[in-house]
């Protein structure tokens, strides 16, 4: 019983469920995580003697519970074997946002953990505003990997005089943007960087290893807490190309775009983000962080195709049908029109017919 009152108290604070009539679920330690740090130089390691920063003991502690753990971004940091993140120094949150849709499309993580604020302060920029860019962004996450958990942390204590201004108005802002992203459903979890001290830095604003295993040991147990939540789900399959049956084609959002409407085409296949896609067990497809969508509900031949946000309408169904995709609502095929092999050829419905311009392929991406 009294490790039953330790769990839940332990759910309660990270996660700020209700304790009354909770029983968390069992804790599947044995769950893989696809955890991408995200972030700027604090989550990058910098102060760090080793260049790990909170990544180092983490991981360390996520495997000392049972975990296969994979560290996921684009760039690395750190001696650390597994030194993969996606920290980037002197990065505002809308540099983060900027860059996020495309990451978390190529490397699909089950776990986000997010530090992010920093350089919004201590450089003065447009403060009063900066924890709507964060709720802006959490949404932004949770919709590019809804089956994700994403532990947010308040900001660690600076010597910064400009940031120290505005830290403790932000950082009050938090609790109330993950309860709303919870409210909406969204596995999203607030974790306190409180027990950081000015003894726990390496400069103004950047841990030393002191502060930074603090930083893990905060961040590991809102995993946990999520863990026993039962929030943690496999990580989903790693996007893909998806190669047309036309030689050397691909399908493609033109120009990375993520607006609403931005076509769907095929390019010559070369890996980037924007040829990157998911398969969701709700029969969606996605890249960039939006759903490929037939135009306007259409249903007859000749209907666009384009990247939308993800809504649940049926026009965003897309079933694997004679080497191919159809759409459900239409009974018709995804299709390259007349075959051709011209890059920026936007794609679009057509009467199912088996044809080479109707096949797609799915590869695993380098």
């Amino acid at each position: 019983m009294r490790t039953l009152r330790v769990l839940i108290a332990l759910v309660t604070a990270v996660l700020g469920v209700t304790a009354t009539g909770v029983t968390p679920a069992s804790a599947a330690t044995d769950t893989p995580l696809r955890v991408m740090p995200l972030g700027d130089s604090i989550t990058w390691g910098l102060g760090s003697s080793a260049g790990n920063g909170y990544r180092g003991a983490l991981w360390d502690a996520l495997a000392a519970d049972g975990h296969p753990v994979d560290f996921v971004g684009s760039v690395r940091g750190g001696s650390m074997s597994d030194a993969d993140n996606e920290g980037h120094s002197g990065y505002r949150i809308d540099q983060i946002a900027a860059l996020a849709d495309a990451s978390l499309t190529r490397y699909r993580p089950n776990v986000v953990t997010l530090e992010i604020g920093t350089n919004d302060l201590s450089g003065n920029y447009q403060p009063s505003t900066a924890a709507d860019r964060l709720k802006s962004l959490v949404d932004q996450i949770t919709a590019d990997v809804p089956d994700a958990t994403v532990v947010v942390a308040s900001l660690v204590v600076s010597t910064n005089s400009t940031e120290e201004q505005y830290r403790a108005a932000y950082n009050q802002a938090i609790p109330q943007i993950v309860s709303d992203a919870r409210a909406a459903g969204k596995h999203v979890a607030y974790v306190d960087m409180s027990s950081l001290t000015s003894a726990d830095l390496a400069d103004s604003v950047h841990p030393n290893d002191a502060g930074y295993r603090k930083m893990a040991d905060v961040f590991h147990r809102g995993i946990q807490a999520a863990d026993s939540a039962g929030w943690l789900r496999n990580p989903a399959p790693a996007a893909a190309l998806v190669r047309s049956g036309l030689a050397g084609k691909c399908m493609d959002v033109d120009g990375a775009g993520t607006a609403d409407g931005t076509a769907v085409q095929t390019w010559g296949c070369g890996g980037s983000a924007n040829q990157l896609w998911s398969a969701y067990t709700d029969g969606t497809l996605r890249s960039m962080g939006k759903c490929l969508d037939a135009a306007g509900w259409g249903t007859a031949n000749g209907t666009k195709v384009q990247l939308w946000a993800c809504t649940g309408g049926a026009n965003q169904v897309w079933q694997p049908y004679n080497g191919g995709y159809r759409n459900p609502l239409s009974g018709r095929c995804l299709d390259v029109p007349g075959a051709s092999t011209a890059d920026g050829t936007q794609l679009q419905l057509w009467d199912c017919n088996g044809g080479s311009n109707q096949r797609w392929t799915a590869l695993t991406a380098g």
